[in-house]
């Protein structure tokens, strides 16, 4: 048995040459492993050579130098950067804490390597000092009304400021304005001062309106007697509906009290008074008033034609 083993085993090679070619193989299968790089749709690999670069490649599968080439994935995906509160002072001396937070996203994954070193880093503490040289610019009052304008300019100063290192700032929003427990209390004096003025600028208005109108009609009535007359017995018309109610006339209305005693004879003063009933009374003594003195005039006028 010895001797059929003994030709196969002197065909077969040596131990140590078996174990130096699994080393190979097993050594260039680790290079080849490592020569191979997947890069995601939302990343981008910036390669350098010997220290050099070389550009930005990817997505999908990259094939490297072993040794010789050396990647770094950068994220392109919207970064949120939550910008701690910053206590400032505004421009009318209020001392407020804000905070915003950022939106931003890297448009050039060259220069997001390259000239900076933590971009990440860098935005967050751009975005502090900018947001306290910003708030301190501007007063209160325009912190509460005009946050969409700051917002605005807030963005504007921080996108020109990141645009060498490839970073986009996409949005900035100011998240949260908080006072001192003295300035609520100023606010709301001021608001509330604030409604006064305006209650007193609308009852103001509404009186010159008023005036304005009765100037209309004073106007109108100067132009026209009758209307005045006509006015003048209307009012006498409401007084008459009232009880224990003592009437002083002036020297042209004359005629007036006649009429009103008239109007207290024929129509007892109750509370259920009929106001048509005293409408049509008066309507009745009027009547014959401007006819007694439509007789009048043209018996003085036969006289004089005499």
């Amino acid at each position: 048995m010895q001797l059929e083993l003994s030709p196969f085993l002197s065909q077969l090679p040596p131990l140590g040459e078996s174990i130096g070619v699994l080393v190979i193989v097993v050594v260039m299968l680790i290079v080849l492993v490592s020569a191979i790089r997947i890069v995601r749709e939302y990343e981008r690999a910036v390669i350098f050579r010997l220290g050099r670069l070389i550009g930005a490649k990817g997505p999908g599968l990259i094939f490297l130098i072993p040794i010789l080439d050396k990647a770094v994935k950068v994220d392109l995906r919207v970064v949120t950067l939550d910008v701690p509160k910053q206590n400032i002072i505004t421009l009318d001396n209020v001392t407020v804490d804000v905070d915003a937070v950022i939106y931003l996203r890297v448009n050039e994954p060259n220069n997001a390597v390259v000239r900076v070193n933590d971009y990440l880093l860098a935005s967050s503490l751009l975005a502090q000092t900018t947001l306290r040289d910003l708030i301190g610019q501007v007063s209160f009052d325009d912190i509460l009304s005009k946050r969409e304008e700051l917002n605005k300019r807030m963005q504007a100063i921080l996108d020109s400021a990141t645009d060498p290192w490839g970073v986009k700032v996409t949005s900035v929003a100011l998240r949260d304005v908080s006072l001192p427990e003295n300035m609520y209390r100023a606010i709301a004096k001021q608001a509330e001062a604030e409604r006064e003025k305006r209650g007193r600028i609308i009852i103001a208005d509404g009186e010159l309106k008023a005036a304005e109108k009765m100037s209309q009609a004073a106007d109108y009535y100067t132009r026209n007697i009758a209307a005045m007359k006509l006015r003048e017995l209307q009012t006498w018309t409401e007084i008459a509906r009232e009880k224990n109610m003592i009437v002083v006339t002036g020297g042209n209305s004359e005629s007036l009290g006649p009429l009103l005693g008239l109007i207290k004879e024929r129509t007892p003063m109750t509370q259920d008074t009929d106001e048509k009933a005293v409408k049509q009374i008066v309507r009745q003594e009027l009547l014959g008033m401007m006819e007694g003195r439509r007789n009048s005039r043209a018996e003085r006028i036969g006289e004089e034609a005499e």
